[in-house]
């Protein structure tokens, strides 16, 4: 039995927008909801009746109303949601326009720079009439290579009001895994800053960006914005125009939000692409703005009064799902650079300085924490605090215990779960729930997931495969260049025909909580036994000589044997005595069949620029074959260790 971290009381219960949309629910339906379970069930065979509720409860703005909410719930992929309406994403974002702070950014080498929801709207305003001046229409690709900063946001706004469709990379991509992504989808306009801080150092973008460009024949323009240089030279880059240059300087400009159908293109997202060419997964701007702000108002239960904060980069999907909470005009905290820099403590006490009520990061980070010595609840004045996010990959019970042992005890810590995909989560929090150590609070309302067996049939407290079994509004609409649908049914839909599989290895208990063992397609097979790979890293993460770990299954003798690379914390050597305590802890706290046959000490772990370890990547290298995408990887030299390893060819 899970040990339970916190429980909200009835109190803050009846404070919650998640118990307000529950009454109001309970008005319109006739319903007398009062816990959550219950409205989840009625959400998840009532879905049309859901959304539209959503869609009233959240007041989203349209010139138009829809015909109907779906015209097929049954169809998996290809149902249409929300037909007739007509809206525009930045309108629904854009709604507040007074002098509350919008947006607040923090970079390594900058004091804080706030902007109000009124200098917001008149800043994408400048933005969007230049971007008209110079041609950009509805269905134009407008992309950023750019560091998590206001103009990144001013920028996105502006192009989406317009219609045009946004996609972004961190500038901390390669150039070759730039060009996988934005070559695919011919943009029009880029916006970048002449280059961005890390570790204290400044890094140049503007070099990279002329190679780019090279290659990229359908930019127009490039306009430049200035961090690390107050007047950056951009005379090398063709087409290129300082932002203050572009920026309308018309007297109080408006905005002309074109209304678009609810499935007009808003995004293209992007898999990670460490096995191949990355996938572009082009979303909705009615399906993003709606899903997003379910997961923001009812499951993070965000208001005006909070102040949201999550560590991420412009080229993970929380960026985009972090600016969603403008449209409920929260305070958002931007952060670009290095977590850990000048010291470990440096984003709590950013957290401090802006009050931060709602917190974001992931398991990475964490962990991380723990094995600096970190105690943010001790150092920092934290008591505006309410709630932390955590995602990118399992959260270990572990992470969960030192949360509320050393960062507070009142506290909602919501583990969540989803992916680029959909843009928003299936598993995610909610602030009418207990806790529990090493749990994800409830599935999102309206997603209607289930873990499967290998026999496709539908079970509880086992470990099966993610799947949806209904249609959502978030899903891609289609993949880039993929007319015929073919790489948008295999990525989904090639294992259950009508049912979405995510490709991750989960447990659903029965009271509803939801435990992630890692991506499916790492699934360990040991003597044909499934098991998840965060079993093991959980195991992992209590040894202390351990500094990161990776596991695979590698193919031997016609069956499958575990293979766990351990990167040592300093001054360690992983003698015969190590590894049969590495053996016994995962033998003891997870069983023999998670146990490793081979432990072998690396020098680095490989990781995608979005922090996720690329198991995918190291198999294939030992199993000799080709990684297709090595610019995925925020270290891809970490990956030449694992070509021809001696131990991996013996017994």
């Amino acid at each position: 039995m899970a040990n339970k971290l916190w429980e909200p009381n009835q109190s803050q219960i009846k404070s919650t927008n998640m118990y307000r949309f529950m009454q109001f629910i309970n008005e319109k339906q006739g319903t007398d909801f009062n816990t959550y379970d219950p409205l989840y069930q009625w959400s998840i065979t009532n879905i049309d009746d859901f959304w539209a509720a959503m869609w009233e409860f959240a007041g989203i703005r349209s010139s138009q109303p829809y015909d109907q909410v779906v015209d097929d719930v049954t169809k998996m992929p290809g149902a249409k949601w929300f037909p007739g309406a007509r809206l525009n994403f930045a309108e629904n974002l854009l709604r507040y326009r007074d002098d509350h702070v919008a947006l607040v950014f923090r970079g390594e080498d900058r004091v804080s720079e706030k902007v109000t929801y009124a200098e917001l709207y008149d800043e994408v305003a400048r933005i969007a009439k230049s971007m008209r001046e110079v041609g950009v229409t509805a269905g134009d690709r407008i992309v950023g290579f750019i560091p998590n900063m206001p103009q990144a946001v001013f920028a996105m706004l502006a192009a989406t009001s317009i219609g045009a469709v946004w996609s972004s990379c961190s500038p901390d991509f390669g150039i070759k895994g730039v060009l996988d992504r934005f070559g695919q989808i011919r943009p029009k306009v880029l916006f970048t800053a002449d280059g961005y801080f890390f570790k204290g150092k400044k890094i140049d973008s503007l070099g990279r960006i002329a190679d780019i460009l090279k290659e990229l024949p359908s930019i127009e323009k490039v306009v430049v914005v200035p961090y690390t240089e107050t007047i950056p030279d951009i005379s090398d880059v063709p087409n290129a125009v300082h932002y203050l240059d572009f920026r309308s300087n018309e007297d109080q400009p408006d905005i002309e939000f074109e209304q678009l159908p609810f499935d007009h293109p808003l995004y293209i997202m992007y898999s990670s692409g460490t096995t191949g060419l990355p996938k572009c997964m082009v979303q909705s701007a009615g399906g993003i703005l709606i899903h997003q702000i379910k997961e923001l108002m009812l499951h993070c239960n965000l208001t005006r009064e909070d102040t949201i904060f999550y560590f991420t980069t412009c080229g993970w999907m929380m960026w985009n799902w972090l600016i969603s909470s403008l449209s409920l005009g929260a305070r958002v905290v931007l952060f670009d650079g290095n977590p850990f820099h000048p010291d470990p403590g440096m984003l709590w006490q950013m957290a401090q300085d802006e009050k931060i009520t709602v917190f974001g990061t992931s398991a990475g980070y964490i962990a991380a924490l723990q094995n600096a010595g970190v105690k943010p609840g001790h150092d920092f004045d934290l008591t505006p605090l309410r709630a932390l996010l955590s995602t990118g990959s399992p959260l270990s019970v572990e992470g969960f215990e030192f949360i509320y042992d050393e960062v507070k005890k009142d506290l909602q810590l919501s583990s969540i779960a989803g992916g680029s995909d959909l843009n928003g989560c299936f598993a995610i929090g909610n602030p009418m729930l207990p806790v529990y150590a090493g749990e994800l609070q409830c599935l999102g309302l309206a997603m209607k997931v289930e873990a499967f067996d290998e026999g496709g049939n539908s079970i509880i407290n086992q470990q099966g495969e993610l799947v949806c079994t209904a249609p959502f509004p978030s899903m891609p609409i289609y993949f880039w260049d993929d007319e015929d649908g073919t790489k948008y049914h295999k990525a989904y839909f090639d294992v259950y025909p009508g049912i979405w599989r995510h490709g991750d290895f989960i447990e659903i208990n029965d009271r509803g909580g939801v435990v992630i063992y890692g991506r499916s397609d790492a699934t360990l097979n040991p003597g044909g036994v499934r098991i998840g790979t965060a079993e093991i890293y959980r195991q992992m993460e209590q040894l202390p000589e351990s500094e990161d770990s990776l596991v695979i299954g590698q193919n031997w003798q016609n069956d499958v044997r575990v293979v766990l690379f351990v990167k040592l914390t300093a001054d360690v050597q992983l003698t015969d005595d190590l590894k049969s305590k590495i053996r016994a802890t995962i033998r003891t706290n997870a069983s023999p069949r998670h146990v490793p046959r081979k432990i072998i000490e690396v020098p680095a772990i490989p990781y995608t620029l979005n922090m996720k370890k690329v198991e995918l990547a190291v198999k294939k290298i030992i199993e000799g074959q080709p990684v297709l995408n090595k610019d995925a990887l925020s270290n891809p030299e970490a990956l030449e260790y694992f070509t021809a390893l001696p131990e991996l060819q013996e017994d």
